[in-house]
């Protein structure tokens, strides 16, 4: 007997990977077919090649496919939440389209899930890309987000990830920011472990990573950054950085001070005067920001009745307690 929904969905973006979609399919299915009931949604990020009607003729000869189409490129981060949230299993697992992933890993990324973690995370620790385009960005920006972050993982940047199901329901993706889920799940609690994945050379397609995309990640790690840690609490942050730019600011203008007293140096010609004000000035205005910005948290929790916090569990008696007898009269 089925449960209402199966047990692993498959969640596959792409875009433009016509040579890569029917051989991905096959190594899905044969390594699944037989261990799980599960489905594979492939979501078309705007291809402009064959790949569209490629998997609209494997959805008609298996049911266990569904695809989902954008009408133009959005990114892959907005294609993995289109499948996260459309994906019905109780396990999820995200992987490329470029057969760099092997699908042959899955199972033993699920049976490692199943020893009481919430996110496997695939490392790619014998990698087939370029040195210099691929490699040492991706050593740099690991080492980044895991020193930023506080979760050390060697690989961010891996697709190859097994996520229990309610882990992503209390993720919401933007940007780039689909590489920094282990991060945002540790924070709400997640056990996150990573294994050694094994990762094989494109034979087919172009690549869509580049150094280009290497800003868009800092700018994602500092919003990842914020979230996690001044999320509910901004004022810190901005108060804390107006209250170093005020500092600066006494102490710029008492050395103006100083300089007239103790060498009759014209306030209104020294420069350090213009650099008190500009101080002043930031030091309000970071308090403002911190104040406006504690404002929009408190009414964004409110006005959704969104709690400052994730509970994994509650434990409570099913038995109401029993009202006290009433003393009686002899």
């Amino acid at each position: 007997m089925h449960s209402q929904g199966p047990e692993v969905s498959v969640v596959v973006p792409l875009l433009n990977e016509q040579d890569n979609i029917s051989p991905l399919y096959e190594q899905i299915t044969q390594t699944l077919k037989d261990k799980y009931d599960y489905e594979i949604i492939f979501i078309d990020d705007g291809s402009s090649d064959n790949s569209f009607n490629i998997l609209a003729d494997l959805q008609k000869t298996d049911n266990k496919i569904r695809v989902i189409c954008f009408r133009k490129n959005f990114g892959q981060t907005s294609a993995l939440s289109a499948g996260f949230t459309h994906a019905k299993g109780k396990i999820i697992v995200a992987l490329d389209a470029d057969l760099q992933n092997d699908p042959a890993d899955i199972p033993d990324m699920i049976d490692k899930l199943n020893e009481g973690f919430d996110v496997i995370s695939g490392w790619r620790k014998k990698r087939h890309d370029n040195a210099i385009t691929r490699l040492l960005p991706s050593k740099i920006a690991n080492w980044v987000i895991s020193r930023i972050t506080g979760v050390k993982l060697h690989d961010y940047g891996c697709t190859l990830k097994v996520y229990r199901r309610e882990v992503l329901e209390e993720i919401k993706l933007y940007g780039e920011m689909h590489r920094f889920i282990p991060a945002l799940a540790s924070w709400s609690g997640a056990r996150i472990a990573e294994m050694a994945v094994n990762h094989r050379p494109r034979t087919a397609g172009k690549t869509k990573y580049g150094i280009g995309r290497t800003l868009k990640v800092i700018l994602d790690l500092i919003t990842v950054k914020f979230l996690g840690s001044f999320s509910t609490k901004p004022i810190y942050i901005f108060g804390g950085l107006g209250l170093a730019s005020g500092i600066g600011a006494f102490a710029s203008g008492w050395y103006v001070v100083y300089q007239k007293i103790a060498n009759d140096f014209p306030i209104n010609r020294n420069p350090l005067l213009v650099m008190t004000a500009m101080l002043i000035t930031t030091t309000v205005q970071f308090i403002l920001m911190g104040l406006l910005a504690e404002l929009l948290v408190r009414t964004y929790h409110e006005s959704q009745n969104r709690p400052t916090y994730v509970i994994k569990q509650i434990l409570e008696s099913t038995t109401a307690a029993c009202p006290p007898k009433s003393s009686q009269r002899s």
